[in-house]
Protein backbone atom coordinates (compact mmCIF):
# COMPACT_ATOMS: atom_id res chain seq x y z
CA UNK A 1 0.00 0.00 0.00
CA UNK A 2 1.34 3.33 -0.92
CA UNK A 3 0.58 6.51 1.23
CA UNK A 4 1.83 9.90 1.76
CA UNK A 5 1.14 13.49 1.73
CA UNK A 6 -1.09 15.17 -0.78
CA UNK A 7 1.28 16.36 -4.06
CA UNK A 8 4.39 13.94 -2.41
CA UNK A 9 4.08 12.34 -5.57
CA UNK A 10 2.42 8.72 -5.33
CA UNK A 11 1.04 8.76 -8.96
CA UNK A 12 4.07 9.76 -10.71
CA UNK A 13 5.59 6.79 -8.34
CA UNK A 14 2.98 3.72 -9.75
CA UNK A 15 3.35 5.33 -12.49
CA UNK A 16 7.13 4.77 -12.72
CA UNK A 17 7.34 1.37 -10.83
CA UNK A 18 5.18 -0.29 -13.46
CA UNK A 19 6.42 1.15 -16.42
CA UNK A 20 2.62 2.31 -17.75
CA UNK A 21 2.20 6.18 -17.19
CA UNK A 22 -1.35 5.81 -17.56
CA UNK A 23 -2.22 3.91 -14.92
CA UNK A 24 -2.56 6.31 -12.00
CA UNK A 25 -3.96 9.71 -12.62
CA UNK A 26 -1.47 12.59 -12.22
CA UNK A 27 -2.93 15.48 -10.61
CA UNK A 28 -1.43 19.09 -10.45
CA UNK A 29 -4.20 19.33 -7.44
CA UNK A 30 -3.41 17.81 -4.29
CA UNK A 31 -5.78 15.63 -2.50
CA UNK A 32 -7.68 14.51 -6.36
CA UNK A 33 -7.04 10.92 -4.55
CA UNK A 34 -10.69 10.53 -2.11
CA UNK A 35 -10.70 6.91 -2.51
CA UNK A 36 -8.86 3.95 -1.63
CA UNK A 37 -7.64 2.36 -5.56
CA UNK A 38 -6.40 -1.43 -6.31
CA UNK A 39 -3.84 -1.67 -9.28
CA UNK A 40 -3.75 -5.47 -9.80
CA UNK A 41 -0.03 -6.36 -10.82
CA UNK A 42 1.14 -9.04 -13.10
CA UNK A 43 -1.95 -11.07 -11.71
CA UNK A 44 -0.34 -11.76 -8.93
CA UNK A 45 -0.27 -9.09 -6.30
CA UNK A 46 -2.36 -5.44 -5.59
CA UNK A 47 -0.41 -2.05 -5.17
CA UNK A 48 -2.88 -0.05 -3.90
CA UNK A 49 -3.07 3.73 -3.48
CA UNK A 50 -4.30 5.06 -0.52
CA UNK A 51 -5.87 8.65 -0.37
CA UNK A 52 -3.00 11.56 0.55
CA UNK A 53 -3.25 12.91 3.80
CA UNK A 54 -2.69 17.26 4.84
CA UNK A 55 -3.95 18.84 1.78
CA UNK A 56 -4.66 22.39 3.14
CA UNK A 57 -7.24 23.46 1.33
CA UNK A 58 -10.13 20.78 2.13
CA UNK A 59 -12.10 21.03 5.46
CA UNK A 60 -9.94 20.25 8.66
CA UNK A 61 -12.26 16.71 8.80
CA UNK A 62 -11.31 15.49 5.72
CA UNK A 63 -7.59 16.41 6.17
CA UNK A 64 -7.14 13.96 8.76
CA UNK A 65 -9.78 11.53 7.47
CA UNK A 66 -7.31 9.10 7.21
CA UNK A 67 -7.13 8.26 10.65
CA UNK A 68 -10.75 6.48 10.42
CA UNK A 69 -10.64 4.58 6.45
CA UNK A 70 -7.11 4.60 6.25
CA UNK A 71 -6.60 3.39 9.70
CA UNK A 72 -8.76 0.71 9.35
CA UNK A 73 -7.08 -0.60 6.18
CA UNK A 74 -3.55 -0.89 7.63
CA UNK A 75 -4.79 -2.82 10.80
CA UNK A 76 -8.10 -5.23 9.24
CA UNK A 77 -6.73 -5.54 5.50
CA UNK A 78 -4.68 -9.33 6.40
CA UNK A 79 -3.27 -9.69 3.60
CA UNK A 80 -1.20 -6.35 3.76
CA UNK A 81 2.63 -7.12 3.63
CA UNK A 82 4.08 -3.61 3.21
CA UNK A 83 3.16 0.17 3.62
CA UNK A 84 4.79 2.30 1.57
CA UNK A 85 5.22 5.80 3.30
CA UNK A 86 6.02 8.43 0.79
CA UNK A 87 8.06 11.33 2.31
CA UNK A 88 8.76 14.87 -0.24
CA UNK A 89 12.52 15.19 -0.15
CA UNK A 90 12.36 18.34 -2.16
CA UNK A 91 11.22 20.09 1.54
CA UNK A 92 12.30 19.93 4.77
CA UNK A 93 10.69 17.26 7.33
CA UNK A 94 6.77 17.95 7.86
CA UNK A 95 5.31 17.10 10.79
CA UNK A 96 2.65 15.05 9.54
CA UNK A 97 4.90 12.73 7.91
CA UNK A 98 6.94 12.53 11.27
CA UNK A 99 3.24 11.41 13.37
CA UNK A 100 2.35 9.60 10.57
CA UNK A 101 5.69 7.30 10.85
CA UNK A 102 5.69 7.02 14.34
CA UNK A 103 1.89 5.98 13.90
CA UNK A 104 2.72 3.09 11.22
CA UNK A 105 5.79 2.36 13.59
CA UNK A 106 4.35 2.22 17.29
CA UNK A 107 1.09 0.24 15.41
CA UNK A 108 3.51 -2.56 14.01
CA UNK A 109 2.52 -1.66 10.94
CA UNK A 110 5.27 -3.18 8.79
CA UNK A 111 6.34 -0.02 6.46
CA UNK A 112 9.26 1.08 4.47
CA UNK A 113 10.02 5.30 3.51
CA UNK A 114 10.82 6.04 0.41
CA UNK A 115 11.53 9.82 -0.80
CA UNK A 116 10.55 10.83 -3.65
CA UNK A 117 11.46 14.03 -5.80
CA UNK A 118 15.12 13.50 -5.24
CA UNK A 119 15.63 15.66 -9.05
CA UNK A 120 13.35 18.48 -7.06
CA UNK A 121 15.09 21.33 -5.75
CA UNK A 122 13.35 24.45 -4.58
CA UNK A 123 14.58 28.24 -4.25
CA UNK A 124 15.72 29.58 -0.54
CA UNK A 125 15.40 25.30 0.69
CA UNK A 126 17.65 23.22 1.47
CA UNK A 127 18.44 20.39 -1.18
CA UNK A 128 16.84 16.88 -1.58
CA UNK A 129 19.48 14.77 0.22
CA UNK A 130 20.03 17.49 3.15
CA UNK A 131 16.25 16.88 3.87
CA UNK A 132 16.79 13.38 3.62
CA UNK A 133 19.20 13.71 6.42
CA UNK A 134 17.56 15.72 8.32
CA UNK A 135 14.39 13.09 8.51
CA UNK A 136 16.31 10.20 9.04
CA UNK A 137 17.61 11.92 11.98
CA UNK A 138 14.43 12.98 13.22
CA UNK A 139 13.42 9.80 13.76
CA UNK A 140 16.68 7.95 14.54
CA UNK A 141 16.47 10.65 17.92
CA UNK A 142 13.98 7.73 19.17
CA UNK A 143 13.67 4.94 17.41
CA UNK A 144 16.35 1.60 17.62
CA UNK A 145 16.03 0.91 14.38
CA UNK A 146 15.19 2.85 11.24
CA UNK A 147 12.65 1.63 8.72
CA UNK A 148 14.19 0.24 5.12
CA UNK A 149 14.04 3.52 3.14
CA UNK A 150 15.40 4.38 -0.59
CA UNK A 151 15.76 7.64 -2.57
CA UNK A 152 13.93 7.78 -5.56
CA UNK A 153 13.09 10.15 -8.79
CA UNK A 154 10.10 9.42 -11.09
CA UNK A 155 11.74 11.83 -13.71
CA UNK A 156 15.14 10.00 -13.96
CA UNK A 157 15.07 6.66 -12.47
CA UNK A 158 16.72 6.86 -9.62
CA UNK A 159 15.76 4.41 -6.69
CA UNK A 160 13.57 2.20 -8.73
CA UNK A 161 15.86 -0.86 -9.23
CA UNK A 162 16.10 -0.99 -5.77
CA UNK A 163 12.63 -0.34 -4.55
CA UNK A 164 11.11 -2.73 -6.80
CA UNK A 165 13.85 -5.51 -5.91
CA UNK A 166 13.23 -5.16 -2.30
CA UNK A 167 9.06 -5.28 -2.79
CA UNK A 168 9.86 -8.59 -4.41
CA UNK A 169 11.73 -10.31 -1.54
CA UNK A 170 8.83 -8.53 0.75
CA UNK A 171 6.17 -10.61 -0.87
CA UNK A 172 8.02 -13.81 -1.27
CA UNK A 173 8.56 -13.56 2.60
CA UNK A 174 4.76 -12.64 2.87
CA UNK A 175 4.05 -15.68 0.94
CA UNK A 176 6.59 -18.48 3.34
CA UNK A 177 5.53 -16.62 6.14
CA UNK A 178 1.19 -17.02 5.40
CA UNK A 179 2.22 -20.80 5.16
CA UNK A 180 3.26 -21.00 8.39
CA UNK A 181 1.19 -19.20 9.97
CA UNK A 182 3.27 -16.47 11.15
CA UNK A 183 1.27 -13.35 9.55
CA UNK A 184 -2.07 -14.16 10.80
CA UNK A 185 -0.90 -14.28 14.31
CA UNK A 186 1.38 -11.19 13.83
CA UNK A 187 -1.56 -9.36 11.73
CA UNK A 188 -4.16 -9.55 14.88
CA UNK A 189 -2.00 -8.96 17.24
CA UNK A 190 -1.27 -5.61 15.42
CA UNK A 191 -5.17 -5.16 15.10
CA UNK A 192 -5.72 -5.12 18.71
CA UNK A 193 -2.80 -2.59 19.59
CA UNK A 194 -3.74 0.12 16.69
CA UNK A 195 -7.67 -0.12 17.87
CA UNK A 196 -6.15 0.73 21.15
CA UNK A 197 -4.06 3.81 20.17
CA UNK A 198 -4.71 7.26 19.65
CA UNK A 199 -3.86 9.07 16.65
CA UNK A 200 -0.15 9.79 17.02
CA UNK A 201 0.18 13.63 18.58
CA UNK A 202 2.83 16.25 18.60
CA UNK A 203 2.97 17.25 22.68
CA UNK A 204 5.80 17.39 24.28
CA UNK A 205 4.54 14.27 26.60
CA UNK A 206 3.77 12.49 23.53
CA UNK A 207 7.32 12.86 22.46
CA UNK A 208 9.38 12.11 25.86
CA UNK A 209 7.15 8.44 25.64
CA UNK A 210 7.97 8.08 22.15
CA UNK A 211 11.98 7.96 23.28
CA UNK A 212 11.10 5.05 25.41
CA UNK A 213 9.85 3.19 22.94
CA UNK A 214 11.64 0.03 21.23
CA UNK A 215 11.96 0.70 17.38
CA UNK A 216 10.68 -0.27 14.41
CA UNK A 217 9.14 -2.93 12.50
Amino acid sequence: AVIGRSNVGKSSLINAMTGNRKLADVSKQPGKTKSINHYLIDDNWYLVDLPGYGYAKVKKTERFGWHKATKQFFVERGTLAMVMLLIDSSIPPQQLDIDCAYWLGEANIPFMIIFTKTDKSKKDLPKPRENIQAFIRTLSRDWENFPPHVATSSTNGEGLPELLTYLSQVRELYKDEVKQGFWTQAREQTKKKANNRKPAASTNADKQKRRRRRGAP
